[in-house]
């Protein structure tokens, strides 16, 4: 993992990476309390010491974003915490967020130059150091906005490309309103990221530091059904962004997938996150608590899946996947926390079909043996069956985390909005542009399943479009 790193190097030989404080793995894997415990000032400034202020500071090209990452270090260097975490807003608005499920291990630090001869800079552990130092000690001053241009903007989704637009936007000027579907704010940040990575009040706050600014936030409203989307411009928005996410759950379509105690990732962490199922029976929400569970799937997604299921009392977790380890999609320290905690990995394993007792619950699942061919179109090998390998696995929960669609309920019911034949939004890569005259799209909806900061970096380039819409026309 790669907090875990402590290569020498850097100006200064004898000062290594800072590993960040976490809980042990044998505490941790029974309880939802967030893992890691961030930085104090002592390990913040011994790891701001070693970034070197590059004069071509290559880090920034890896941050969707372009958050001026050197700036912000110096001045945590100086002790200038306040004016730390304004050199971030100039660039994002979640910085907490970010400081915690950005994947900084292929982008920003990724790019820094101590990471070709040891460890990079613990970018993101220093982000998340100034975000919640202002959070929990700041005297809660406000960046300053632009004089009122009198334009009205509805951000559709209140994930993190729709709060990235409505930061950005407000901070220019515009009259800002979001509209979410859910009962609470934060999209994906709140129904799929577990309270142990991202705990849901450092989403909150962060709403609410935009609803300091001035943002307004409509909850329980489903544009496309709720509203038309020609509503909103019938009610006075000149500009409209759709943010709303790849929420509609892929299965492994295989035979008694519908057996009782087999879920989809989204409905599974949407019941232990946003739902609190986790607190039941404080909060009503039912859930199946397996004691021995499969996890189909081996992304961010599927970590996250397999370590809820743990924490919620079960005695076995398995990850099942059909290729190998070097091509699982999850971020390094997210397997590298799971296999902590216990989680096991059945790698190079496709399902056939599940099984069910009497009464309609699932009780396992046969599976086969695969080995690598050909690259497929992805540039990953092909997993290709072994002939007589047939195995079970018992199971008494299983949960489908294989990705998601295109969320279909404003894209149905919208005329004049340009769909690629997997239902995605189409939208210029550059700006955000959709086929519709004052309406702009990014994250998941357009892309598919992708990260949290690249959502936000789509949400950043849209909204410097819309301001020149709303400022110079289309």
């Amino acid at each position: 993992m790669e907090d875990r790193m402590s290569e020498k190097t850097g100006k200064n030989d004898q000062v290594s990476r800072q590993p960040m404080p976490e809980q042990k793995a044998e505490i941790r894997k029974r309880n939802f309390e967030e893992v890691p415990f961030g930085y104090n000032e002592e390990l913040a400034l011994k790891e701001a010491e070693r970034c070197l202020e590059c004069k071509k500071p290559s880090c920034m090209n890896g941050c969707p974003v372009s958050v001026n990452i050197p700036d912000f270090i110096k001045l945590i260097k100086e002790r200038k915490f306040t004016q730390s975490i304004r050199k971030i807003w100039e660039r994002n608005a979640l910085p907490a967020v970010c400081g915690r499920v950005c994947p900084q291990e292929s982008q920003c630090e990724g790019q820094c130059v101590l990471g070709k001869k040891g460890a990079p800079v613990a970018i993101g552990n220093l982000e998340r150091y100034v975000a919640d130092l202002e959070r929990n000690s700041g005297k809660g001053e406000l960046p300053p906005k632009a004089k009122p241009t009198g334009k009205k903007v509805a951000v559709v989704g209140s994930g993190p490309s729709g709060l990235t637009v409505a930061g950005d936007l407000i901070l220019k000027g515009h009259d800002v309103t979001i509209f979410e579907a859910f009962h609470k704010p934060g999209g994906v940040l709140v129904y799929g990221i577990p309270q142990f990575r991202l705990p849901k009040e450092i989403v909150f706050s962060e709403v609410n530091f935009l609803e300091r600014l001035g943002v307004k936030l409509e909850a329980n409203v489903v544009v496309g059904r709720t509203v038309e989307l020609d509503e909103l411009f019938d009610q006075g928005y000149n500009a409209v962004y759709l943010g709303v996410g790849a929420g509609l759950p892929k299965f492994l379509n295989v035979p008694g997938e519908n057996l009782i105690g087999i879920y989809s990732a989204n409905e599974y962490l949407t019941r232990s996150n946003l739902m609190k199922a986790y607190l039941f029976p404080e909060y009503d929400t039912p859930i199946v608590k397996g004691k021995n569970v499969a996890v189909f799937g081996a992304g961010n997604v599927a970590m996250d899946s397999a370590r809820t299921a743990m924490r919620l009392g079960a005695d076995t977790v398995r990850i099942v996947y059909r290729r190998s380890r070097d091509e699982m999609p999850a971020r390094a320290a997210e397997i590298h926390h799971a296999e902590e905690e216990g989680i096991e990995f059945s790698l190079l394993t496709a399902p056939l079909r599940f099984t069910g007792d009497e009464k309609g619950r699932v009780t396992g699942v046969e599976c086969l043996r695969m080995e690598l061919g050909e690259p497929d179109a992805s540039g990953r090998r092909s997993p290709v069956p072994v002939e007589g390998s047939k195995f079970r696995l018992d199971c008494d929960l299983s949960v489908i985390a294989v990705g998601s669609g295109a969320n279909p309920i404003l894209t149905r019911s919208t005329e004049g909005l340009g769909l690629t034949k997997w239902g995605y939004i189409i939208a210029d890569t550059e700006t955000g542009k959709t086929t519709r005259k004052g309406v702009w799209a990014g994250g998941d909806i357009v892309t598919g399943s992708a990260t949290v900061i690249l959502a936000m970096g789509a949400g950043r380039a849209a909204s410097d479009s819309m301001h020149k819409y709303l400022t110079l026309g289309w």
